[in-house]
């Protein structure tokens, strides 16, 4: 549908504007337009009737406006608790500062239309969340390569159409991938920085030190994961030492909230307790979290999780060839989100660029971002409730499943295309050659630790040849010798 073999039409070089990246970015603006039309009905913040649920188009930054003092002129973490990491505390401060510039020039003027709070501050909002968006998509673009337009996918995303401004998750996803960019242009000081400050904004960053750890383990290249992982945490210290030290209470605010909610209505948690108070049929008031209280809930997700950290290094480990970047990164995030007591619907857009970019495959990834978008009907139906025409849970809850699903089923193909590299997209068909375009310093380097499987020689030279014999051509000194191995 976009891209393929070179058509008539193509770009060649002959026309001096529309580059395959700016017409990427136009697909972008279009969804973002449309988005912004989805919108519209709640923008003055006067959610009578509860338009914000009957119009599909809640926000958590309307209320949040109010709630975290902002609507007084109060500042994030200085005189007010905040229950989102500093870097999006910060976001939200400069975003309320622009809108009371805006509002102040506006008042009386005569030039500019005089606007609601925080209607000014949610057009601001929506304003530098699409510029974090337009980052997005360059940064998908560019780490795609020769393969430019999987980054449609992302610009075209039915995903972003429904959650583009319903939180401040595409100022995080903006700096991940930037510090992805950076990594695949071999800057890892950079890298580390950027993903850094984006584990400052929404914690999930972090996770990609794991399959970073793993694949530099396995090549040899400890030494550029260790200035990496060192420039995150010193980016990540720099922003969070000086308030944590001056607004201790209300920095905390953040890690209490996580440690003591229950689990999220999205989560698989949430469903495995509405499944036991069907069948178990307790009285209601005695299942409103898991036994014992949050405790447990949280040791079980952190096993859970470790659970899935175990099985992706073995796989990093022991996969005849190493996996891409990319492919180890959707894994770890998604198995995160799976796991997890909390998946805000929001939380998707951290798997958009990971997917496209681990998956590029335009029918699976369509069907699930129409899964997480349907998603957000069921949910606010259900937030209406039932006296109010809406549905009831169990509607809501079978829609997790269907989005569960298609998540794991995108994990599975990924897996499939790392044991048996010859379905990967990426590394057959035209771009021979090609290992590992988001690896940085691992595209192309020899394998140095592999825990080896009890296949023979003959067994590893045909996964090598299914690949592509362009890779031995193009690679001839790392991965020959790894197949020698």
């Amino acid at each position: 549908m976009v891209g393929g073999p070179i058509g008539r039409h193509a770009y060649t070089g002959r026309n001096w504007f529309w580059t395959p990246l700016r017409v990427l970015l136009a697909m972008t603006l279009a969804t973002l337009a449309l988005a912004w039309v989805k919108q519209s009905p709640c923008l003055d913040g006067n959610w009578t009737g509860s338009k914000q649920y009957t119009h599909f188009c809640y926000s958590d930054t309307i209320p949040l406006w109010g709630i975290h003092g902002l609507s007084e002129g109060l500042v994030p973490y200085a005189s007010a608790p905040v229950e989102y990491p500093v870097l999006t505390g910060g976001f939200m401060y400069v975003a309320n500062e622009l809108a009371g510039s805006y509002n102040g020039w506006s008042a009386g003027s005569g030039l500019l239309p005089d606007l609601p709070g925080v209607q000014t501050y949610y057009v601001v909002t929506a304003l530098l969340l699409s510029l974090c968006m337009l980052v997005v998509t360059w940064t998908t673009a560019l780490l795609s390569r020769r393969r430019i337009w999987d980054a449609a996918m992302v610009a075209l995303s039915p995903l972003l159409f429904v959650h583009a401004y319903t939180n401040w998750d595409l100022f995080v996803v903006a700096l991940a991938g930037a510090g992805l960019l950076a990594w695949s242009r071999r800057h890892p000081v950079l890298a580390g920085v950027l993903l850094g400050l984006g584990a400052a904004a929404k914690f999930y960053p972090l996770l990609f030190l794991g399959p970073l750890f793993l694949l530099c383990l396995r090549a040899g290249r400890l030494r550029d994961w260790a200035v990496t992982a060192g420039g995150t945490l010193a980016a990540l210290a720099a922003v969070n030492v000086p308030v944590a030290l001056l607004y201790t209470e209300n920095w905390s605010l953040f890690f209490t909230l996580n440690t003591t909610r229950a689990a999220d209505p999205d989560s698989v948690w949430n469903i495995a307790i509405q499944l036991g108070a069907e069948f178990l049929n307790p009285p209601p008031a005695a299942v409103p979290d898991m036994p014992n209280g949050p405790g447990l809930l949280n040791a079980l997700t952190l096993v859970c999780f470790l659970v899935v950290c175990v099985g992706i290094a073995v796989l990093a480990l022991r996969a005849e060839l190493r996996p891409r970047l990319m492919q180890l990164l959707f894994l770890v995030v998604a198995g995160f989100l799976l796991t997890n007591k909390v998946w805000s619907p929001q939380y998707s857009l951290w798997l958009l660029p990971l997917a496209v970019l681990a998956l590029p495959r335009w029918k699976p990834i369509l069907i699930w971002q129409l899964t997480e978008a349907v998603l957000w009907v069921p949910r606010l139906l259900w937030y209406l409730g039932q006296d109010n025409n809406g549905v009831k849970v169990e509607w809501f809850l079978f829609a997790v499943i269907i989005r569960d699903v298609a998540v794991i089923a995108l994990m599975c193909l990924v897996v499939r295309d790392v044991l048996r590299p010859e379905h990967d997209v990426v590394r057959r068909g035209r771009d021979l050659g090609v290992d590992d375009p988001a690896g940085g310093v691992l595209d192309g380097a020899p394998d140095v630790h592999v825990l080896r499987s009890e296949a023979g020689p003959e067994e590893r030279d045909v996964v090598g040849d299914a690949v592509g014999g362009g890779l031995a051509d193009d690679r001839s000194a790392g991965l020959s010798d790894h197949r020698e191995q």
